[in-house]
C-alpha cells in the first residue's frame, strides 16, 4: 500500500478526539450543523435515494411503510421511548443490570452513567411521541474515527451494505440455485447467457424483504447514540447486552455489543414487526452460528426488556427441552427436532444479514488513513489540523461527506497526493470546503 504517513497519522488521534467532557444527556449541539452538511452532499442524497428505492421494492405492506417512516419521516416516533419517565428508565436500567445485561462497571465509568448510555437525549422525549436528534439521514456510520464517521455517513455505510446483501442473496441462486431440465442445480454461467436466469428463476427461496429491511433496521438508531458535538466530534456509544464474563448462558462469554444495535432491535419490537424479522436483524453483529448463538438470544433478551414485551409470546425466543433460551427454529411446521439436534436457528438469511453488515473491515481503516491524508493536506486549504474544530468542521467532516473515506484512501493508492488533490479542488470550487 502506498499509504506511508507515520508522521502525520501520530497527530490524528488528537485532532479527531472528541472534545473535553461533554454532556451527553442533551442532544447534541453540533446536530443541526452536521444536517444541513449531509443535506448538501452530493454523495449522500444519492444514497439515500437508493435507499428509498430499495424500500419500494419490500412485499410486506406492514414492514415497508414502517421501514420508510423510520428513516425518511422527520416526525417519526421513537416508539419504544413513549412516555419514559426518569423513573422508568432507572427500572429498566436495574432490571438489565440484574439479568446480567449491563456490565455495573461499565455503566459507571460512561458519560452521565447506564441510564445515558441506554436513554441517549431525544427532541421531545418523555412525551407520547418522542422524535430523533436529527435526521437519520444526517447520522456518522460509527463512533468518531470509525468507519463512515462524518455527517451523512450512516446512508453511504447503508447503501454499501443494502448492495452487499442483495449480492449475497443473488450470490445464492447463482450458485447453486438454477435447476436444470433433469431435476439438479448448475451454477450460473456468466453474464450474458445466463446470471439473471438464475436469479429469477432459481427454485430457492431466500426472503428479499428481511435481507433488505435488517440492515436499515440494525443501524436505525444511530441518529440516537451518534449524536454531533459543536467541535464536530461525536457522542459516545455505550456497550450492553451482556456483562462480559459469564454470557453463555452461565458459561465464559462476552456478548456486549453497541448500544445502536440493541436499541434498534427494541424499536423495531415495539413497533411489533414480525417476529421471524426480528431474530434476522438481530444477527447483525454475530450470525447464530459456530457457537454465537447465545450473544443473539441476549441482545433479544436486552431488547426485550427495553420496549416491555414478553420475548417468547413474541415469538422472539424459545425455550429448549432443558429450560435454556435459545431462538426459535427458520421452519416449524415439520417434526424434525432443530433444538434437539444442536442446529438452533440457522438460515441464509441470518448469516447474509450478518455478511452485508461487514464494510467495516475495509472503511473503519480507511477513516483512519483518510484523516492522516487529509491532515496533510489540510494547510494547502486553510486549515491547521491541530485547530480540531475548524478542522473537523471545516474541513475533515465536509471532505468526508462529499467524498467518503474509501473513495479518498482508493484515489491515493493509485494516484498519490495529486489525486487526492484533484478531488478536494472540486470541492473547493463548490465551495464545500
Amino acid at each position: 500500500m502506498r499509504l506511508m504517513l507515520p508522521a502525520v497519522a501520530a497527530a490524528v488521534l488528537a485532532t479527531s478526539a472528541p472534545a473535553l467532557a461533554v454532556d451527553q444527556t442533551v442532544p447534541g449541539s453540533g446536530n443541526a450543523a452536521a444536517g444541513e452538511l449531509a443535506a448538501r452532499s452530493p454523495l449522500v442524497k444519492s444514497a439515500l435515494a437508493r435507499i428509498e428505492q430499495v424500500i419500494a421494492t419490500i412485499g410486506n405492506a406492514k414492514l415497508k411503510a414502517a421501514t420508510h417512516d423510520a428513516l425518511f419521516n422527520p416526525d417519526t416516533c421513537v416508539t419504544h421511548r413513549a412516555n419514559l419517565t426518569a423513573a422508568d428508565k432507572d427500572k429498566i436500567v436495574a432490571e438489565l443490570i440484574k439479568q446480567g445485561l449491563i456490565n455495573e462497571a461499565d455503566g459507571k465509568a460512561f458519560p452521565g452513567g447506564a441510564v445515558t448510555g441506554v436513554f441517549p437525549p431525544l427532541r421531545d422525549d418523555g412525551t407520547a411521541c418522542p422524535h430523533l436528534p436529527m435526521a437519520w439521514g444526517a447520522a456518522p456510520g460509527s463512533a468518531f474515527t470509525g468507519h463512515h464517521s462524518y455527517p451523512g455517513g450512516l446512508p453511504v455505510h447503508e447503501s454499501f451494505n443494502l448492495s452487499s446483501a442483495i449480492s449475497f442473496s443473488e450470490n445464492y441462486r447463482l450458485n447453486v440455485g438454477l435447476t436444470g431440465e433433469d431435476g439438479l442445480p448448475r451454477v450460473a454461467p456468466l453474464p450474458p447467457n445466463g446470471s439473471r436466469e438464475a436469479v429469477d428463476h432459481s427454485d430457492l427461496v431466500i426472503d428479499h424483504d428481511a435481507i433488505v429491511a435488517a440492515p436499515m433496521w440494525h443501524d436505525w438508531a444511530k441518529p440516537i447514540v451518534f449524536q454531533w458535538n459543536a467541535d464536530g466530534s461525536e457522542f459516545a456509544e455505550f456497550n450492553f447486552g451482556g456483562n462480559g464474563e459469564t454470557d453463555a448462558d452461565g458459561a465464559k462469554g462476552d456478548s456486549r455489543t453497541g448500544g445502536h444495535h440493541i436499541l434498534g432491535v427494541a424499536e423495531s419490537m415495539a413497533r411489533d414487526l414480525p417476529a421471524p424479522f426480528i431474530v434476522i436483524q438481530a444477527s447483525a453483529h454475530s450470525a447464530p452460528t459456530l457457537g454465537h448463538e447465545y450473544m443473539v438470544v441476549n441482545w433479544l433478551r436486552a431488547a426485550a426488556i427495553i420496549a416491555h414485551v414478553d420475548p417468547i409470546a413474541r415469538g422472539y425466543l424459545v425455550k429448549d427441552a432443558s429450560g435454556h433460551l435459545r431462538l426459535p427454529p427458520a421452519r416449524t411446521t415439520d417434526t424434525f427436532d432443530f433444538l434437539a439436534a444442536k442446529l438452533g436457528n440457522l438460515s441464509a438469511e441470518t448469516v447474509i444479514h450478518n455478511l452485508s453488515d461487514a464494510d467495516y473491515i475495509f472503511a473503519g481503516p480507511a477513516v483512519t488513513a483518510a484523516v492522516a491524508i487529509l491532515s496533510k493536506l489540510a494547510p494547502d486549504y486553510g486549515f491547521d489540523p491541530a485547530d480540531a474544530a475548524k478542522f473537523n468542521n471545516g474541513f475533515r467532516n465536509p471532505a468526508l461527506s462529499y467524498l467518503s473515506a474509501e473513495r479518498i484512501l482508493i484515489r491515493y493508492n493509485h494516484d498519490g497526493l495529486a489525486g487526492v488533490r484533484h478531488d478536494l479542488d472540486a470541492l473547493k470550487k463548490a465551495k464545500a470546503i
